[in-house]
């Protein structure tokens, strides 16, 4: 065995041992007790008077374990207001960041997030369309016209895309395309056909608002979401052979095609599914995959965890501050996340300039 084989034989071992290091579990077992505690703590904001004891009593009770100890309105505080707002908050933060970690490295660009394919903008134009025009008689909610918007939007764009040559650049010019379209649409029928509470309420959902949130959203999201992650990481190794180039990738042995196709569809159904939600949410995407790398590296395998972990996290406090800052004023989630998220994008650009 020649000296250079040694040395990439022993880096490689050092790798492994780098990856199964105990201060990774440490790392995200911390993650997951802040995120409960987070979860926990957030639900006591609120002119409501409540402790983090009377939410775990709460839950507990209704978990069939003790009883609450607490008066019937906050019972009803915890568990029909603020806990399902909260845990969609969560999954919601975990599912977009995930999705921005997934198009980063399938884009090989690191401004790539989960609206690059015109979901968002498609998802706006369904729901528009339901809420202002009556699409479906009222047989169909507004969640249900944002995520079918999203879907066609989403296949509008692979359709472009595909009948331009494929390839990353196309993918993204067609998805500038179909965010133009669908944007021009939903901003023709807001002016033309909605009266002014409807052109609030729209804008409002646009921005992005938890405030609706019930226990069928947060299950429905949170399925979707678990599916999602469990499909990423059963692809992790082949993102990993992605970072080289589909050239690469297919040397080592990934079907590049099959890969981007399926990462690219589970993208696409779990934002129109959070963007049915919770309306378009910007820069959770963008910016969290980039600290979940300062984190924990580039391999997916810790990546796309760590980077669902701390966007879940740090939902959780979006959503607080919005309820709570202005209160009883309630601004827009996507207002928060893109007040704190554009001083962040600065940051990546100037660091992107350091490294050129």
């Amino acid at each position: 065995m020649s000296t250079r084989t040694a040395s990439s034989g022993a880096q490689r071992l050092d790798i492994q041992r780098l990856d199964s290091r105990p201060v990774l579990g440490g790392l995200f077992a911390l993650g997951l007790v802040g995120l409960v505690f987070s979860i926990a703590l957030a639900i006591t904001f609120g002119p409501a008077s409540l402790s983090v004891l009377d939410v775990y009593q709460v839950v507990l009770a209704h978990w069939g374990i003790g009883s609450s100890g607490v008066s019937a309105i906050k019972d009803g505080i915890v568990w029909e207001l603020r806990l399902p707002r909260t845990l969609l908050a969560a999954v919601c933060g975990a599912g977009l960041a995930l999705c921005g970690a997934i198009m980063q490295s399938l884009l090989r660009n690191p401004l790539a997030d989960p609206f690059v394919l015109g979901i968002s903008s498609g998802a706006s134009t369904g729901a528009v369309m339901v809420a202002v025009l009556g699409i479906g008689g009222g047989a169909i909610s507004l969640s249900a016209g944002a995520f079918v918007g999203a879907i066609v939007s989403f296949g509008l764009v692979m359709l472009l895309a595909t009948g331009a040559g494929g390839g990353t650049s196309r993918v993204i010019l067609a998805g500038v395309a179909g965010t133009q379209l669908f944007s021009a649409l939903t901003s023709f029928i807001v002016i033309s056909s909605a009266d002014a509470e409807q052109t609030r309420g729209v804008l409002f959902w646009l921005l992005g608002s938890l405030a609706g949130a019930g226990w069928t959203d947060v299950a429905t999201c949170s399925v979707v979401v678990a599916v999602g992650i469990t499909a990423c990481l059963l692809n992790a190794p082949a993102l990993d052979a992605f970072t080289f180039g589909n050239h690469a990738a297919a040397a080592l042995g990934v079907s590049v095609r099959r890969v981007q196709v399926l990462l690219y569809t589970v993208t696409a159904l779990i934002t129109a599914a959070l963007v049915s939600a919770a309306g378009a949410i910007g820069f959770v995407g963008l910016v969290l995959p980039h600290a979940a790398r300062f984190l924990v590296g580039t391999r997916h395998s810790r990546l796309l965890p760590a980077t669902a972990l701390i966007g879940a996290i740090f939902m959780v406090w979006v959503d607080a501050i919005a309820r709570t800052a202005f209160a009883p004023t309630e601004i827009p989630v996507g207002v928060v996340t893109a007040l704190i998220g554009v001083p962040a994008f600065a940051v990546i650009l100037f660091r992107m300039r350091r490294s050129e």
